[in-house]
């Protein structure tokens, strides 16, 4: 993303369980399960138009950040969330 982007307008459907975005007409979402106090992701989800700009990064960011704030950990079930854990170890006390 460019510096003069607007920052991205990102939402948290609590009774969904999903953290969502929307870029040039395209929803791109962070699916999770809560049990207990621990949010389990469960699909990381860009579509390819608006692929390789860095959104699926900032919204798990911003999923982890809302979890952190509610006091809950993280079990990254899906394959990008791994991975973004991995890139962004500030973030590994919140791992479950």
């Amino acid at each position: 993303m460019s510096d003069n982007a607007k920052p991205l307008e990102m939402t948290h459907d609590a009774e969904n369980q999903v953290f969502t975005t929307v870029v040039d007409g395209h929803t791109c979402e962070v699916e999770y399960r809560l049990a207990g106090n621990v949010m389990t992701i469960t699909h990381t989800g860009v579509p390819s138009p608006v692929g390789g700009r860095g959104i699926a990064s900032l919204l798990t960011k911003f999923a982890v950040q809302v979890a952190e704030a509610r006091g809950w950990k993280v079990q990254p079930a899906c394959s990008y969330a791994a991975t973004w854990f991995k890139r962004n170890p500030e973030f590994s006390h919140l791992l479950a």
